[in-house]
């Protein structure tokens, strides 16, 4: 065998191996489509006779969403990324995150997106990891700042004492043996305290990582009150943003593909129990998917493939 022909063998399997994963995302995508096609057609007739105006609002705001999570990905990292690379990627974790649940899909790529631009793999996981916690943070922040300026709304369960001992017990399991691990990952946690401070020594990397956060909830309440004031469902703006936190952060306590399913149920319940019609709730759901899965899926998929196909994940 030449040397030629031992140089040429890896390359060739590397650019087989790229081709197979670009089609297997096609693949799921199709699949995707295929098994919800009843949800696709039953939206896109309630949406064909709503306010084209305020759904052209909430396709805009969807769109910025990616924008948002680019500025907060930045924003956790000390260093430059590439600015297209990095929407791109965002748009792709975004298609990622409809597939694996409990935002592995959109942490994976944004792992092997920073890893591609240099990053060793620590530091990139720590970027990763920041950037949820500031995301998880801002939604909190967002709804104890709604809740003030809309008392009543947000009711908090009555929790019975078997569910609170429960819960402990579960917290226990959960840290206790966390706190056994913790003198062995010292190091890495201290490169985490290392990274954390450098990000927010540079004002203008806090600004970006917590304000694109803020932006990046913010916008996804958006879409959904564009799309209930184009069905015309008589809720205050203020309203709807907040029982879609509650409902979101309710919905990520069962970790679905993309929250499908249980941010569904959540946020129709919700919507229903504010005061909308429960057919119109559900239509509004629908139209929130809409802008914000079915329509982006397959492109930010074909994106995704075109990333890994090119070596830039």
């Amino acid at each position: 065998m030449t040397s030629e022909q031992v140089t040429v063998t890896p390359t060739r399997r590397r650019t087989y191996w790229h081709t197979a994963l670009s089609l297997a995302v096609l693949l799921v995508a199709v699949c995707l489509a295929r098994r919800h096609w009843p949800v696709l057609e039953t939206g896109a007739l309630r949406l064909a006779v709503a306010d084209q105006g305020w759904l052209l609002v909430g396709a805009t705001a969807a769109a910025a969403t990616w924008l948002c999570a680019a500025l907060a990905q930045q924003g956790a990292v000390v260093g430059r990324l590439p600015p297209g690379r990095l929407v791109a990627a965002q748009f792709a974790a975004s298609a990622a995150n409809h597939v694996l649940p409990a935002g592995l899909g959109a942490g994976a790529v944004n792992l092997r997106f920073l890893m591609r631009c240099g990053m060793p793999a620590g530091r990139a996981a720590t970027a990763v990891a920041v950037k949820a916690t500031a995301g998880g943070v801002a939604r909190g922040a967002l709804i104890v700042v709604l809740a003030v300026v809309s008392p009543g709304v947000l009711r908090i369960p009555h929790v019975s004492a078997g569910w609170a001992a429960v819960a402990l017990a579960v917290v226990c399991v959960t840290v206790l043996p966390a706190g056994r691990l913790l003198p062995r990952c010292r190091r890495a946690l201290a490169v985490a305290r290392a990274d954390i401070r450098a990000v927010h020594a540079r004002p203008s990397r806090a600004a970006a990582l917590w304000g694109g956060s803020l932006a990046f909830a913010a916008l996804h309440a958006l879409v959904l009150i564009a799309v209930t004031r184009a069905l015309a469902l008589p809720l205050a703006p203020v309203r709807v943003a907040l029982v879609y936190f509650a409902a979101s952060t309710a919905a990520a306590l069962l970790p679905t593909p993309g929250g499908l399913g249980s941010l569904d149920a959540a946020l129709a319940l919700a919507l229903a129990s504010a005061g909308a019609p429960a057919a119109t709730a559900a239509s509004a759901v629908l139209g929130y998917r809409l802008l914000t899965v079915w329509l982006p899926l397959v492109p930010g998929l074909v994106v995704l493939g075109i990333l890994i196909r090119r070596k830039a994940l």
